[in-house]
């Protein structure tokens, strides 16, 4: 399982990867810019670490996030998330064009919820318990 995974994340990088992971980069550069964002900018950053190598990894809810996650993700939304999420549409599209790249545009489709709400998840092994049944 582990050169699958391997193959499909190289390709993935190829393919759409590495242009997702700079606009999360540049998000998380204005971010860090406007210093009272720092947090946001640090969600970025792990995000854009994501969207590089996604297969094998998952996005999982942080059991002990609350009201300040949620507002901070009403503020990201607002800010940066509808962008990102608009780059995954436009970046999942020419996936869906070419029969090999369905499964890249469907994966793509799947790391809409983060882009919109990254405050209050974590990134974990798909071999976590914590990871398991989420997508």
């Amino acid at each position: 399982m582990k050169v699958i995974g391997l193959v499909l994340n190289a390709l993935w990088l190829l393919f759409c990867g590495i242009w997702m992971a700079i606009g999360y980069v540049l998000a998380g550069i204005i971010c860090c810019i406007l210093i009272f964002t720092i947090p946001f900018g640090v969600a970025s950053f792990r995000i854009a670490g994501y969207v590089l190598w996604p297969f094998g990894r998952t996005a999982v809810k942080k059991p002990d996030a609350g009201a300040p996650s949620f507002i901070g993700n009403v503020i990201w939304f607002v800010f940066a998330g509808w962008w990102l999420v608009l780059g995954h549409i436009a970046t999942s599209i020419p996936l869906f064009l070419s029969i090999i790249g369905i499964p890249f545009g469907w994966a793509n489709l799947k790391m809409i919820p983060i882009s919109l709400m990254p405050l209050g998840r974590e990134i974990v092994s798909s071999d976590d318990p914590r990871g398991f049944g989420v997508g």
